[in-house]
């Protein structure tokens, strides 16, 4: 059933003598009526845009899009459009609602000239699925729009950003860590931190990040402890997964152990998974030993990696394997000598006192280089002659 609108004009002059409109607002209703009078689609859309970003027109956006901005959807931008319907989704109370309203927009944005938008409207739709619990349409959400995404050779990071932030979400709705890691950052990637999160959700995100990063298959996550982001949690309680991060980060298990009862404390869904921290540490903790030692003394036996890692001796093959299993490390176990050889160690991200370690063992070999180089010039200096 078809329901009558007023026309536009009639509908913003209407919009303008109503008391319950606010002050603040009126110029960009007048504004409204300028541009659509003269057919400029293009600084009307800067103008709703505009109208959208003022909190107080929160409880007027539903309006005015049903009374006015369907009038000449077609004509607009189609991505700009998906953008401010996404808006006036988000100002529905019911999450039901929102989908419903999202759902008149897809038909007609489904088609190879406006792919873009159609996955924003998706990707959203998606995201109030996520809300209403119903995670199989997020799901399928997600796998369309991957698709989708695949075939176009470029597009907006708006659009990237909301597919990589509902698939974050899903992730973390089924508590798959590393999933959840991989996407989030990458949505950050695609937004102003400072600009598009509030103060309190950029915690909450760090937050998120910094336990998925703990829990999570990830051994490597210098990426997140150089981003910016993981300062918004220093000062508050949720500082300790910071400092976690670090810990882990140099495998240093003193500091782990003395960050444990605030943890406990604090963090109590990570004390529930104490036993899977405790083993990754102590495999970080290897893999730090290899890493700080030079190419020609990787041949380490177990009681140093015992010392090293802080795990019995007789549970040392063990951590071995598993680092290996996991592809940390590469090399070969010698049980009759009870020692390890380490041939190669993941690549990761390095923090600043790793970097001026390396560095300093750069200038250690640039050293020795230059010593071996005088002693040649000193045993056989007719090499070096000049002609």
């Amino acid at each position: 059933m078809q329901v009558d609108r007023p026309e536009p004009q009639v509908y913003l002059a209407q919009a303008l003598s109503s008391p319950q409109l606010p002050e603040e607002l009126k110029p960009f209703y007048q504004a409204f009526e300028r541009f659509h009078t003269n057919k400029l689609w293009y600084q009307l859309t800067r103008s709703i845009e505009a109208f959208f970003a003022v909190p107080a027109s929160a409880s007027f956006r539903i309006d005015l899009y049903d009374n006015f901005i369907k009038d000449f959807a077609n004509k607009l931008d189609q991505l700009k459009l998906a953008s401010i319907a996404v808006s006036v989704a988000r100002t529905y109370s019911d999450g039901n609602l929102a989908v419903s309203f999202l759902d008149t927009l897809l038909p007609s944005l489904d088609t190879p000239e406006t792919r873009e938008a159609y996955v924003l409207v998706r990707m959203e739709r998606g995201h109030f699925k996520l809300l209403l619990g119903e995670t199989v349409d997020a799901k399928e959400a997600m796998d369309a729009c991957e698709k989708l995404l695949d075939q176009l050779d470029s597009v907006d990071l708006a659009v990237h950003g909301s597919f990589y932030r509902v698939s974050g979400d899903y992730w973390k709705a089924k508590a798959e860590f590393a999933d959840y890691y991989k996407n989030s950052l990458l949505y950050l990637a695609c937004i102003d931190v400072e600009k598009d999160l509030t103060a309190e959700e950029r915690v909450s995100r760090a937050n998120d990040l910094g336990i998925s990063a703990l829990l999570g298959t990830i051994y490597n996550f210098g990426e997140l402890l150089m981003h910016p982001i993981l300062d918004s949690l220093v000062g508050t309680e949720r500082e300790v997964i910071r400092n976690l991060l670090f810990a882990f980060n140099s495998g240093d298990i003193p500091k782990f152990q003395a960050l444990v009862p605030e943890m406990a404390e604090k963090e109590p869904f990570l004390q529930q998974h104490f036993a899977f921290l405790r083993e990754k540490i102590c495999l970080l903790a290897l893999i730090e030993a290899v890493f700080k030692r030079p190419t020609s003394d990787r041949v380490l036996p177990f009681s140093i990696i015992s010392s090293e890692a802080q795990v019995p001796v007789d549970e040392v093959e063990h951590l071995v394997m598993k680092a290996l299993a996991l592809k940390l490390i590469r090399g070969t176990l010698d049980q009759v000598s009870s020692s390890a050889t380490i041939s190669w160690v993941q690549p990761r991200v390095l923090d600043r006192p790793q970097i001026d370690a390396l560095r300093a063992r750069l200038d250690e070999w640039t050293d020795k280089v230059s010593a071996q180089g005088e002693y040649a010039r000193a045993q056989a200096p007719e090499l070096f002659v000049q002609a």
